[in-house]
């Protein structure tokens, strides 16, 4: 008989496991393909802004509205139990334990510009746990994703993150905030870091980044004031590609700070980081 003062904990089915995360991924990479193609496809030539944001550096355009619309609208047809985050606005609780992180376009600024590092990012979340990540790149032709225990793979071709090198030689990816004092802030944190490393590269889309320490494109990714919607696909993708990610040391990925590497390239440049302020303004 069991013990009522110490019940054993419910156990999920593997199988039912399985079969959910399947179906997410289905429904993550179709929304990602359906929206990918809006934005590609139906990109105006005369694009413009919708809204600003933080600052008029951080913008919103039409093309982002849209694509969650399409995306939520979508995921919400197949799964109207679930709740939604998403960078435009979309926010529920939902009730099945199941919470899908929406960006929309990830890398506006380089939409609105015409150029091509820009990326939709869907996850999915069980239980405050990313489960399934997908990134698509339309204008690269790749569609990254993964699943939980499962690997990473880029257009259905299994990933890993590049060996490490010594710091000296990594290529490193960042991004910079849209606030003044914190672009001079992350200015700084450059300045010092450029002479000890092979070079820097600044992309603009964190889900790629991210996406390309996983493909072994970049060495490793840091950056300061990522939101969930930013990080949440790239992250989980960098991890089943092998790399680790982290914060501060000690912390996972936060708004502070996401870094992600092949391990030995991450126990260096974590504290070199932390010990450069990279976490802070």
């Amino acid at each position: 008989m069991p013990d009522p003062l110490h019940p054993e904990a419910p156990q999920t089915d593997p199988a039912q496991s399985d079969a959910l995360y399947d179906e997410l991924l289905e429904l993550a990479l179709e929304a990602a393909r359906r929206a990918g193609a809006l934005l590609r496809d139906g990109r105006p030539a005369d694009l413009g802004v919708a809204a600003t944001k933080s600052s008029p550096i951080d913008v919103v355009t039409e093309m982002d509205l849209a694509s969650e619309k399409l995306i939520t609208g979508f995921l919400g047809e197949h799964r109207p139990d679930d709740g939604f985050l998403g960078e435009e606005g979309a926010s529920s609780d939902g009730t099945s334990g199941i919470r899908w992180v929406i960006d929309p376009v990830d890398g506006t600024v380089n939409y609105l510009y015409g150029l091509p590092a820009w990326s939709v990012s869907i996850a999915a979340e069980k239980d405050g746990e990313v489960v399934v990540g997908v990134v698509a790149a339309p204008m690269r032709g790749e569609t990254y994703q993964a699943v939980v225990g499962r690997g990473a793979f880029n257009n259905g071709e299994r990933i890993r993150h590049r060996p490490a090198p010594p710091l000296s030689q990594a290529l490193i990816g960042t991004g910079f905030g849209y606030l003044a004092e914190r672009r001079a802030a992350q200015a700084e944190v450059v300045r010092t870091l450029l002479p000890q490393v092979r070079d820097i590269r600044r992309g603009g889309s964190a889900a790629i980044d991210l996406c390309d320490v996983a493909c072994g494109r970049l060495d490793a990714y840091y950056e300061r004031g990522l939101n969930p919607w930013d990080l949440a696909a790239g992250a989980l993708i960098a991890r089943e590609a092998g790399a680790l990610t982290g914060g501060r040391p000690g912390q996972p990925v936060s708004h502070e700070l996401t870094l992600a590497a092949s391990p030995a390239l991450f126990e260096r440049l974590q504290p070199l980081l932390d010990e450069l302020g990279a976490w802070h303004d």
